[in-house]
């Protein structure tokens, strides 16, 4: 059941790593939570492996921390602020924490590639606006996202190969399982159109779930 105290929503933002999640939040001029910089940090004894392989799936929500990040977005609707980790990939650790203050506006945007993973738990809290998965052509977001992680350095480049081959194949299924969560599928244009009519109040949230 929603509280009366809360007066600010989150629309969540999901879709695959690549997908133009962050520059799209930037583009909507509202408030952003990150929601990457609640990955689990390298020495986390419960990070799950890719099958098969000695790598770390970065790609399951076993690696990230949805308790934690659930708690910010209550925050952040309770009082318009709260502490978040400062995040650094390239060494999966949380070098840092910082304020996030979103003062008293009445909608922010939660991105990440886990978000449509607590479109439920937003519902049931009464504090979600909308779900979105961001989706494209895989050989774009293929491209995009590996110049993004070696401009970054993000990991090596050996590993950002394996990863980005092994992300362009299984696109298709992980915008399925998203769009599943409660995370409405959509290009870049309909998914600014649907922040827009939310920061109105002109859209229906989805229902929670019983």
């Amino acid at each position: 059941m929603s509280s009366p105290s809360l007066v600010t929503r989150v629309v969540l933002l999901a879709g695959p790593s690549g997908s133009g999640k962050s520059s799209l939040a930037a583009a909507a001029g509202l408030p952003v939570l990150r929601l990457d910089d609640f990955y689990k940090e390298a020495d986390d004894p419960t990070l799950p492996l890719v099958a098969g392989s000695a790598d770390i799936d970065w790609d399951s929500p076993l690696s990230w921390d949805a308790d934690t990040a659930v708690a910010a977005i209550l925050d952040l609707c309770r009082s318009g602020r709260t502490d978040v980790p400062v995040y650094d990939l390239a060494t999966s650790a949380r070098v840092d924490h910082e304020l996030l203050d979103i003062g008293r506006t009445p909608l922010f945007v939660a991105e990440g590639i886990f978000a449509a993973e607590i479109v439920a738990r937003c519902a049931d809290l009464g504090v979600l606006a909308d779900a979105l998965c961001l989706r494209g052509r895989p050989s774009t977001t293929f491209r995009r996202r590996l110049v993004r992680d070696l401009r970054e350095g993000r990991k090596s480049v050996p590993f950002l190969l394996r990863r980005g081959w092994r992300l362009m194949r299984a696109e298709r299924s992980i915008v399925a399982r998203q769009t599943a969560l409660g995370a409405h599928p959509c290009a870049k244009q309909e998914a600014l159109g649907r922040l827009a009519a939310a920061a109105a109040g002109r859209h229906r949230a989805p229902a929670a779930s019983h």
